[in-house]
């Protein structure tokens, strides 16, 4: 897939445009999101991420449509599984209701940009390296193991080193000022809990791209494929946090979902690296529609069942008349 400068500018200015369409109509007017809005939103970013995967799938070919598709709903559930870390670091800083939107919105723009700077290393490697393929396999597998392990144990935020770091050099006032990202107190210019909770929630999804930025090279290779997939998962990411809530404490079996998919993935760069060195009969191959069917077949299998499980369980606690 050849991919001009041209097209690179008009995405990334296509993604610049829908930041500032959300800071007009959203957080031009701080307040709290009610679900109906948010559903809107998460429908719209939804239907512009289809709608340029079209693009690619008219314009560029089938196979890196079906890469984009599967990159995207790939990235978007993993990003729904760290929803739930969100808000573990929302409750920790008692972030106001009015102001989660923007708390989300810079950070993942920051999260975004770290991305970027992840994917150009990921690309530049794979170029040079094959055998970064099977270092990425194994990131993905141990990853899977670690979720399954970890899956009964209690979730609490601890402050990662460049949340520390920032308050170490700068002094953080004790309250929110609206907004606001600095102010004066006492003549000495501080920072306020807005912006550390910014760094908070854009730190943390840099831990979370250690698996998603080499579950989508299992997927394509194509660097333009995996920031755009990257871009619009994010870019809808902020509405579903508040579309879902408490939905996501419901989705019991999601990483149990998200393991198999991640193991999945990895295996499948295994045998795309036994395949760069000639030592995997042809047979041997996982294409991009059975990939796709993979990923969708369980996130559609754990999603039931985690909502047949929470119903079952509401209908347990229900005291007999």
């Amino acid at each position: 897939m050849t991919v001009p400068l041209w097209l690179w500018i008009a995405t990334v200015g296509g993604l610049l445009a829908l930041i500032a369409l959300d800071l007009v109509i959203v957080d031009h007017k701080p307040h709290a999101i009610k679900p109906a809005e948010a559903a809107r939103w998460v429908i719209f970013y939804i239907a512009c991420a289809v709608a340029f995967g079209i693009g690619i799938w008219v314009f560029a070919g089938h196979d890196p449509g079906v890469e984009f598709f599967t990159g995207y709903i790939t990235e978007y559930s993993l990003s729904v599984d760290n929803l739930f870390i969100f808000m573990i670091i929302m409750a920790s800083f008692k972030v106001p209701a009015i102001h989660q939107h923007r708390v989300l919105l810079v950070g993942i723009l920051l999260a975004l940009a770290m991305r970027s700077v992840f994917i150009a290393v990921g690309a530049a490697l794979i170029a040079q390296f094959v055998w970064i393929f099977f270092l990425f396999g194994a990131v993905l597998i141990w990853t899977a193991i670690s979720m399954l392990r970890k899956k009964d144990e209690e979730e609490e935020y601890h402050e990662n080193a460049v949340t520390r770091f920032v308050r170490k050099i700068f002094p953080v006032t004790d309250d929110f000022h609206g907004h606001k990202y600095t102010v004066k107190v006492d003549g000495k210019r501080m920072i306020t809990p807005m912006l550390v909770v910014i760094v908070a929630i854009g730190s943390a999804d840099l831990l979370f791209a250690v698996d998603s930025i080499p579950a989508i090279f299992g997927i394509t290779q194509e660097a333009f494929l995996v920031f755009s997939a990257n871009a619009f998962a994010l870019m809808g990411l902020r509405q579903l946090y508040f579309l879902l809530g408490g939905l996501v404490e419901k989705l019991v079996y999601l990483s149990y979902g998200l393991a198999v998919i991640l193991a999945f993935i990895g295996a499948k760069l295994f045998v795309h690296a036994l395949h760069e060195y000639h030592v995997a009969p042809d047979w041997l191959d996982i294409n991009n529609w059975v990939s796709l069917g993979v990923i969708v077949v369980v996130l559609a299998v754990t999603t039931v069942a985690s909502l047949a499980k929470a119903k079952k369980d509401e209908r347990a606690h229900v005291p007999a008349e």
